[in-house]
């Protein structure tokens, strides 16, 4: 299998409804393409889970409750994991919020703390894994991000989208510094997903009735037709950990179904 014998540490891998995560598939995809997996999240019952399911499965994993904002946390994980298997070999940051708003309705608070969960969890992340990347001289950091970095979305989250554009910034200047030590660092960016986050997101702004309208009228602005799922993006996050990939660093991966280049949606 792709990643046999590798430990796959995953940032953000519980789900903040009952659907379905982007976190939560990637945990499923690493194990099942033969990972360890790490499974971090701020939520312990929502890490226990995507542990449970994963061994379910046959895969293996272990939970941890962190919050990946917070500076002690993430040292305590990241000195938990390599105590337990010695060394790591996947970094996959997945920590996002958003909220809506016009720009003169963002509250300073609401902008601080967005920035500093979709942010400061990417730098808490790095700051402990990738002294252990460097002494192995190999490891994959795969960074999430979101077409909202790229481009509008005909939404209002402007701190999420700014967040969004840094990870993009931040996964390029990483690849450059760390490509000497065998590191790679790359980034996927997602289109319109039907995911845990984005029904959050929408029942923020619809009536439960008004989703799926919602859905099927934007799908017929993406190319594909359709909104990704889960799956589609984790798929990306496997191709990228992997072997096939030892060539590619920097680079940021759209899975969006073709909305990027359609003036349509």
């Amino acid at each position: 299998m792709e990643l046999d014998g590798k430990v796959a540490v995953v940032v953000g891998a519980g789900s903040s409804g009952t659907e379905n995560s982007i976190g939560r598939e990637v945990a499923m995809q690493f194990a099942l393409a033969g990972a360890r997996v790490v499974a971090i999240d701020i939520s312990e019952d929502a890490a226990q889970l995507t542990a449970s399911l994963i061994k379910d499965k046959g895969g293996e994993a272990i939970a941890i409750r962190a919050d990946a904002s917070n500076d002690i946390d993430m040292k305590d994980a990241i000195g938990f994991i390599i105590s337990t298997y010695s060394h790591m070999d996947i970094l996959h940051n997945n920590v996002g919020i958003m909220n809506f708003g016009s720009l003169e309705d963002i509250d300073i608070n609401d902008w601080n703390h967005i920035n500093s969960v979709n942010m400061n969890s990417v730098f808490m992340a790095l700051r402990y894994v990738v002294p252990h990347f460097k002494a192995q001289r190999n490891g994959s950091i795969i960074n999430m991000s979101s077409i909202a970095a790229l481009r509008s979305t005909g939404a209002n989250y402007h701190a999420y989208s700014a967040t969004k554009a840094a990870v993009l910034g931040l996964t390029q200047s990483l690849a450059i510094e760390y490509a000497s030590y065998g590191i790679r660092v790359n980034c996927v960016i997602p289109g319109f997903v039907d995911s845990a986050m984005m029904i959050s997101g929408l029942r923020e702004r619809l009536e439960d009735h008004e989703i799926e309208h919602f859905i099927s009228q934007r799908s017929q602005n993406i190319p594909l037709g359709r909104y990704a799922n889960p799956l589609d993006i984790a798929n990306a996050c496997v191709f990228l950990a992997s072997s096939k990939a030892a060539y590619i660093t920097g680079t940021s991966l759209l899975v969006d179904g073709g909305v990027s280049i359609s003036i349509k949606a």
